[in-house]
C-alpha cells in the first residue's frame, strides 16, 4: 500500500495538471505554426492545391488546358496530398524523468509531455491519425483521440526507469521515442530495432536536464535515482566526472549509431533550451519531404 499511495497522488497531480498543460500545448503549437496546420503536399487526393508548369515525365493528359490557354506555357493541376499516416508516441514518464536541477528549470517528463502534445495538436489538424505506444491508444484521428492522448500522456509511471513500448505501433507507421535514455540501453536498441525491421521509421528525441551533461559535483556526494531503487555515495565525486562523461557520451553515441543504421533521426535536447525550437524540429522530421 505504500508504493500506491504515492503513485495515487501523482496521478492526482498529474490530472489536476492537464488543463494548464494542455493549455500551454495549444500556445506552443500556435507559435510554431500560426493559423493551424497545412499537409500542402502534392498527391492523391481530391482537393485542388495548385498549378505548376509542365515538367520533364509529363504526359499532355495531365496538362490543365483551360489554365494553360491563359498563357503561353502549359500547365499541371495539382491536388493536395491527403493520406493521412499513423504516428505512435512512446513517451517516457518513469521517475527518472521526473528530475530537474533547479526550480526554474522544468522536470524532463514536463518538457516530454509538454512537446509531444504540441506535436500531437499540429498533426491531428492537419488530420494525422496518433496514438500513444504503451498505453491502449491505437492511431485515430479527430478531437477524442487528442483528448484521450492528453489525459493519457499525463499520468505518470511507477518505474524508476523505462523502455521503449512497441506492442501497438502497426506496420510503416512514423514513431517518435521521447524519454532521457538513461534506463536499460540494450532494451531501447532492441525495440528500435524490432520496430524498424517492420517498415516503421522515426525518431529518437533524448531529454537531458543540463546538470546531467556537465557533472559539476564535487567532495562528498550521494547519488539517489528518483524512485530510490539506486544510491551511490562518494567522497571525490570530482573523480567521478571523467567516467561518467564518458559513458553519457557512449550511451549517445550509441542511441545515434543505431538510429543511423535502422533510418531513423536522433537528437538531444536539454530542458534549459528552446521548446519552440524542439517542437519545430520534431515537427519537420514528421511532416518532411517523403
Amino acid at each position: 500500500m505504500s508504493q500506491v499511495l504515492p503513485l495515487r497522488s501523482r496521478a492526482e497531480a498529474a490530472t489536476a495538471n492537464l488543463a494548464p498543460l494542455l493549455a500551454r500545448a495549444e500556445l506552443l503549437a500556435a507559435a510554431v505554426m500560426p493559423g493551424g496546420h497545412g499537409r500542402r503536399r502534392a498527391g492523391a487526393g481530391d482537393d485542388f492545391w495548385q498549378y505548376r508548369p509542365v515538367q520533364a515525365g509529363d504526359t499532355l493528359r495531365m496538362v490543365d488546358w483551360r489554365r494553360s490557354a491563359r498563357s503561353d506555357a502549359q500547365f499541371v493541376r495539382q491536388k493536395e496530398w491527403q493520406i493521412s499516416q499513423s504516428v505512435f508516441f512512446w513517451v517516457d514518464r518513469a521517475r527518472s524523468m521526473q528530475f530537474a536541477s533547479a526550480s526554474a528549470l522544468p522536470q524532463k517528463m514536463d518538457r516530454a509531455q509538454l512537446l509531444s502534445l504540441a506535436i500531437a495538436i499540429l498533426l491531428s489538424r492537419g488530420g494525422e491519425r496518433i496514438g500513444l505506444s504503451g498505453e491502449d491508444l491505437p492511431a485515430r484521428a479527430g478531437v477524442k483521440q487528442l483528448q484521450r492522448f492528453a489525459a493519457l500522456l499525463a499520468a505518470p509511471k511507477s518505474e524508476d526507469y523505462a523502455a521503449p513500448h512497441i506492442e501497438a505501433v502497426t506496420k510503416n507507421a512514423f514513431v517518435v521515442f521521447v524519454s532521457d535514455f538513461l534506463g536499460d540501453i540494450d532494451a531501447t536498441e532492441a525495440a528500435l530495432r524490432d520496430i524498424a525491421s517492420k517498415g516503421a521509421t522515426g525518431v529518437c528525441f533524448q531529454i537531458l536536464d543540463p546538470i546531467e551533461e556537465s557533472f559539476p559535483f564535487r567532495g562528498r556526494a550521494v547519488f539517489d535515482s528518483v524512485g530510490g531503487s539506486l544510491r551511490h555515495e562518494t567522497l571525490q565525486a570530482a573523480d567521478l566526472t571523467e567516467r561518467y562523461l564518458a559513458r553519457l557520451a557512449e550511451r549517445k553515441a550509441r542511441l545515434a549509431a543505431v538510429c543511423k543504421q535502422t533510418g531513423w533521426a536522433y537528437a538531444c535536447h536539454h530542458t534549459n533550451e528552446s521548446a519552440q525550437a524542439a517542437v519545430m524540429w520534431l515537427y519537420n522530421m514528421i511532416e518532411g519531404p517523403k
